[in-house]
């Protein structure tokens, strides 16, 4: 935090950016609306470091504005991205359940390019979530680690690696731009696309209501159908992220967290 404000004059001194508005933050960066010495409007981003962050440029420079915030430049030694600016204050999280997910479907089905060597693999996920073993694994019904373990074990194929996923595509990732609805913040894995499914399952909870299983099988069908998915491969990982994140919430004492994620393991565990 001491270096925040050296890290940013660096980058708007090195890229000869002006700021253009009112600093925002998220959880793991601060994003400044700037201005390049041309005129042109742009985002810069200054990221706290973390293993999620370390190939954000990467895949953003393989998917080149396509579907996702065109990269302008990149400094990875500083944490620090110049973006395309495009709309903070319009995202899914307001739009209509249906729409919003056949969006983020479409996405997805845009995103979908060849892996790149780089970035984390999903077999080598898997094949630790396969071997799961953890103290706090005790707090989650034990049939959920169970068949977690197994379903990771049954998704593994040769191919799993084989594509570029966004694996945080939630309704908070995805702005309004130029190009019309566009992903931020990627946390990139080689992986197939079913595997990016899960946020959006698990995002706007409150939404979902008394029927959650019968929401969360509407959404999960949504976004499978838009982004031409195979919708028991896509549930299967989406169990499989969720048994993991309910372990995580265990471990951090974050009770809401897990009570969350197990009511979300029952509804994904049903077949509908």
């Amino acid at each position: 935090m001491r270096a925040l404000p050296r890290l940013v004059r660096g980058a708007l001194a090195r890229w000869e950016l002006s700021v253009d508005g009112a600093t925002r933050h998220g959880q793991c960066a601060l994003v400044v609306p700037v201005r390049l010495r041309d005129g042109t409007a742009a985002a810069l981003k200054v990221g706290w470091p973390h293993a999620e962050s370390r190939h954000e440029h990467l895949a953003l420079r393989a998917w080149d504005g396509r579907g996702a915030v065109e990269l302008l430049a990149a400094d990875p030694a500083r944490g620090t991205l110049l973006l395309a600016r495009l709309d903070p204050d319009r995202d899914l999280a307001g739009v209509d359940i249906t729409e919003a997910c056949t969006t983020i479907g479409t996405l997805l089905r845009r995103l979908d390019r060849p892996a790149i060597a780089q970035v984390p693999r999903l077999s080598g996920w898997a094949q630790r979530v396969a071997a799961f073993d953890s103290p706090t694994a005790a707090q989650v019904p034990r049939r959920f680690v169970q068949q977690a373990r197994a379903t990771a074990r049954d998704l593994l194929t040769d191919d799993v690696d084989g594509r570029l996923v966004h694996t945080d595509l939630h309704y908070a990732n995805v702005l309004d731009g130029p190009e019309g609805w566009t992903a931020i913040d990627p946390k990139a894995m080689s992986a197939e696309p079913e595997f990016g499914v899960w946020p959006a399952l698990h995002n706007r909870w409150d939404e979902l209501g008394h029927e959650i299983a019968w929401g969360v099988h509407s959404r999960l069908g949504w976004i499978c159908d838009a982004a031409g998915l195979d919708e028991d491969r896509a549930r299967g990982w989406a169990l499989v992220r969720t048994v993991v994140d309910a372990v995580d919430a265990a471990e951090e004492d974050d009770a809401d967290r897990l009570t969350r994620r197990i009511t979300l393991a029952k509804a994904l565990a049903q077949r509908w």
